[in-house]
């Protein structure tokens, strides 16, 4: 096997891995949530040549949700069920996933053009709005909110700690902490091939039902491998390195579930010193990284009070 197979071949493998690690196993099957991906109104937007796709449910002041990795809209289908009463729930497919513009280029998926993304959206939902992110959309949540204080009127993050935090464990980082972020590195040093999305990845959520795994592998069939992994060749070592960022201007509600091996919960220290206005951390122990899937009801009813109490 030559290197470049044999490197090929260590991103599928840390790919697997990492599905075993991190994303949701056990889940019930949960017939009157899958109906959220019938009932949605379908969007898209364009940042210049790049087509965004976002869905909506219900009415009211816009929510929108923003997934990480390996996800779509369809990951915050507990949240937008439980907030659709109240609130007009919006969640997007980040560029290479889904419905989503593919760009072929690492540096079409930098951070400046994904916070451009998000722009597109709420524009067209209409700001300002509260926004929600996880995994790698938390990231860009934490970044638009930083850099447009005047679009975002609350801010709520699931597991991933402020850009800040999150830097502090990697540059003192335990031996634990450096393995449990090895599959982001690797992934941050691959080079694009054009593999197809791996089969582990397709079939992930078989336990909840044909019909939610069979969204998922129809939307993960469509998408983009390498965009997905250029997510991390285009920003992760300005996420690990951190740096001084301003304040945040709105109130935050953070979900984090502290079984999480890949984003820590030694990030979560000193948040609060980052926030100028009400911080709400809501730590659940018995869960991990999926704390929307795995805690659903914890966090949809949570996050639902959070947000009327300051409407």
């Amino acid at each position: 096997m030559n290197s470049i197979e044999a490197r090929k071949r260590s991103v599928r493998c840390a790919a697997l891995l990492l599905a075993a690690a991190i994303l949701p196993a056990g889940l019930a099957a949960d017939d009157s949530i899958a109906d959220v991906w019938d009932r949605v109104e379908h969007h898209t937007v364009k940042n210049g040549d790049v087509g965004i796709h976002y869905v909506t449910l219900g009415e009211g002041e816009p929510v929108l949700f923003i997934h990480g990795f390996p996800d779509i809209w369809y990951s915050y289908r507990h949240q937008m069920a439980a907030l659709e009463g109240d609130f007009r729930a919006a969640a997007m497919d980040l560029r290479g996933y889904n419905r989503s513009g593919q760009p072929k280029r690492v540096e079409d998926y930098a951070m400046p053009h994904l916070l451009a993304d998000v722009a597109a959206v709420v524009e067209d939902l209409g700001a300002p709005i509260n926004l929600v992110g996880h995994d790698w959309g938390g990231a860009i949540a934490w970044r638009f909110a930083i850099e447009n204080p005047d679009k975002v009127k609350r801010l709520i993050i699931m597991n991933l700690t402020h850009p800040r935090g999150y830097a502090n464990v990697i540059v003192n980082a335990t031996e634990e902490q450096r393995r449990n972020v090895q599959y982001a590195r690797n992934f941050a040093s691959s080079e694009p091939d054009g593999s197809p999305v791996p089969e582990g990845l397709l079939g992930r959520y078989e336990s909840e039902g044909e019909k939610v795994a069979g969204h998922y592998r129809e939307a993960f069939s469509r998408s983009y491998w390498d965009g997905m992994l250029n997510y991390y060749r285009a920003n992760y070592g300005g996420v690990a390195a951190g740096g001084e960022v301003p304040n945040l201007k709105m109130p935050v509600l953070q979900f984090h579930g502290l079984k999480d091996t890949a984003v820590d919960k030694d990030g979560l220290k000193n948040t609060w010193d980052w926030v100028d206005r009400d911080y709400t951390l809501v730590t659940v122990p018995t869960v991990g990284h999926w704390v929307q899937l795995e805690a659903a009801d914890l966090v949809s009813d949570t996050m639902r009070a959070w947000l009327l109490a300051r409407k």
